[in-house]
């Protein structure tokens, strides 16, 4: 058993109020390095894959007290959000024209899952009265720690950090059956520990509890209580030999975060054909907002699962292989060297493009746009004791120059706007970003475009803005923003709108039966703006888009409702976002900007669509809860 209830409990009023005060100690915490991937398993067999490519296995502040008024709309939703890890009934599915039934392996459970007894601990962690309902608490097992929970009389046990980048889920919020992580939105089922909002790939492992005179009891695998981490059940490939070289049941195109979700769902969920992802990078799926936060991390480091995860799981991916076109009648993807897949079903999930500068010098060396981690890793090396301009003061640019302020001579920063970020988060919070920087050598160059980049030796030495000014440069990177990679689209008849982005609904499908899209590169139904039409380019989103895709591929009806959330890092610190406040017409600060520490509230009309912190963790979190339960935030609750 999972859950154990207490003897004496009681239920209390579920508290409509969002309090952005927090306690001594609790602050903004550094981001660390991602979890070293887990060991290496053994791969079952060589799998498919057109010859030169990679496949298969490879490739304290003073509390800031807010009142939020919860507004209980007049139309409850008429769906349960469904947990991640519910069980379909078997469904039928068409592979190659076949119908047959598919079903989540079924592996025995025994009864014991601790096979060995010696991996086991248990440990009275406290009386059953130390907890109230709504109560979390990090208890020790002497050899691990568990997040003890109270809720609605009974008491759960999962892990404590969440398996993203290891935030303290103690300080996350808890909100009707999970909780969220304070740091970047994730979100975990308490009785499952399944992962049920993103990012991130693992669920939390949960504990056994149980309670015997009066005293609350944790047994879990000593093992598990160092990793912190589960990873989902999922079924394998069991007809790859029905398939030639050239088809596939499921195709995706991209091998970002919605893709590898979409693919990994799949099997979550017992999906046994054939899946082929193909990607034009040379890596398996990474951890791409590394790039700008993290330069010098290499490919493995940064790498969402270890080559052998495919592997073990039949996931194959294409590397350095791209789709010129789709020829959505036939079913057929046309790869750039004239190579063809047949597919049942297709994801596009190929992300976006970045812009390049338009004038001249634009191709000479040492001008980059931080596409990869070769890209992040030469940046760096070129810019150690040298002098850099950042072009563009995009959360790429911004990262990017924060990064290399310590390691560079000089960085400069280039920008069209008078303030960084003014668009997404206001002039204030942009001006007390932009003076952060200032404190930090960072040289700021306003309201002036770039017209020319000048070279001595074939390498870049100048850049010269048209206000006429000439800064010294030997690395120039770019953050202009960036285009859909959807170009190769343009003939398919698959809808794209103006921008070039693809339109999907709410359940992540085009216009074109058993076609997909998810990530940067589409627009989608908003239900938090009304079901507004709108691109979102956050991690968070790919991860659900992925998800979501993979869900109605299995014909399940989910439709998207997620709130949208970001995360920024910058010298050591944070700014956490959720919401989309896209056309806010006013901004509500609470606490200091000046020392870094606020909560900003962004309004259009009378209403809170999105909200930013740095260093009022867990506010972001609490308001995402209010919104992610269809609730409103009145303007006059937060002023």
């Amino acid at each position: 058993m999972h859950a154990a209830k207490a003897t004496n409990s009681c239920n209390t009023m579920t508290n409509l109020y969002a309090n952005a005060g927090i306690a001594a100690g609790a602050g903004t915490a550094s981001v660390p390095c991602e979890d070293v991937p887990a060991a290496p398993l053994t791969c079952p067999r060589p799998l498919p894959v057109p010859a030169g490519t990679m496949g298969g296995c490879f490739s304290k502040p003073k509390p800031v007290e807010v009142k939020i008024e919860v507004v209980i709309p007049e139309k409850e939703r008429s769906k349960e959000e469904m947990s991640p890890n519910g069980k379909a009934s078997p469904l039928i599915y068409k592979v190659n024209g076949t119908a047959r039934h598919y079903h989540l392996e079924e592996h025995p459970i025994a009864s014991n899952p601790y096979h060995n007894p010696k991996d086991v601990v248990e440990a009275s962690v406290c009386h059953v009265k130390d907890l109230e309902n709504g109560q979390m608490r990090e208890v020790d097992l002497g050899c691990g720690k568990a997040l003890l929970i109270k809720e609605s009389g009974e008491f759960h046990a999962v892990g404590h950090k969440c398996p993203h980048y290891g935030a303290p889920l103690v300080k996350g919020v808890l909100s009707k059956g999970r909780v969220r992580c304070p740091w970047h939105g994730a979100c975990f089922n308490i009785s499952t520990g399944d992962i049920e909002d993103f990012p991130g790939l693992d669920s939390l492992p949960r504990f056994q509890v149980k309670i015997e005179k009066e005293k609350v009891y944790i047994r879990a695998s000593k093992q598990t209580l160092q990793t912190q981490r589960r990873t989902k059940m999922m079924a394998k490939c069991i007809s790859l030999s029905n398939y030639n070289l050239s088809s596939t049941n499921v195709l995706i195109i991209g091998a970002g975060a919605a893709g590898l979700v979409c693919a990994e769902t799949l099997r979550q969920e017992g999906f046994s054909d054939r899946i082929v992802m193909c990607t034009m990078d040379r890596h398996l799926p990474y951890d791409r907002p590394k790039l700008s936060k993290s330069m010098d991390s290499h490919p493995e480091q940064i790498a969402l699962r270890p080559k052998e995860f495919f592997c073990t799981y039949d996931i194959e991916v294409l590397t350095e292989m791209q789709v010129a076109a789709v020829d959505v009648k036939s079913k057929i993807a046309v790869f750039k060297d004239g190579f063809k897949m047949e597919y049942n079903k297709l994801l596009i999930a190929t992300g976006n493009t970045p812009k390049t500068l338009s004038c001249k010098g634009k191709e000479m060396e040492n001008v980059f746009n931080i596409r990869t981690p070769e890209d992040a890793n030469r940046v760096v090396k070129l810019a150690t004791s040298k002098n850099v301009v950042i072009v563009g003061a995009s959360f790429l640019g911004m990262e990017v120059a924060a990064y290399l302020a310590e390691r560079a001579h000089s960085v400069s920063v280039v920008e069209l706007e008078h303030v960084p970020f003014k668009k997404f988060f206001g002039e204030r919070v942009g001006r007390a970003v932009m003076k952060m920087f200032e404190n930090n050598r960072v040289k700021f160059y306003m309201q002036t475009e770039v017209s020319e980049l000048r070279e001595q030796e074939g390498k870049l030495k100048e850049v010269v803005l048209k206000s006429g000014k000439v800064l010294r440069a030997d690395v120039c990177v770019v953050g202009v923003g960036a285009v859909p990679a959807t170009g190769f689209l343009k003939q398919s008849g698959i809808n794209i709108d103006s921008k070039g982005f693809i339109v999907v609904n709410k359940m992540m499908q085009t216009n074109i039966p058993g076609v997909f899209a998810a990530g940067d590169a589409v627009t989608f139904p908003l239900a938090l703006r009304n079901n507004k039409k709108v691109n979102v380019p956050h991690w968070q989103m790919a991860h659900m888009h992925g998800r979501i895709a993979a869900l109605n591929m299995l014909a399940h009806g989910m439709e998207i409702s997620t709130v949208p959330y970001l995360w920024t890092a910058m010298f050591g610190k944070s700014i956490r976002y959720a919401g989309h406040g896209e056309g806010f017409d006013d901004v509500v600060i609470q606490g200091d900007l000046d020392e870094l520490k606020f909560v900003a509230f962004y309004t259009k009309s009378d209403e809170v669509v999105a909200v930013a912190s740095m260093n009022y963790d867990p506010i972001v979190s609490k308001v995402a809860e209010v919104l992610a339960a269809g609730r409103t935030i009145r303007k006059r609750d937060v002023e």
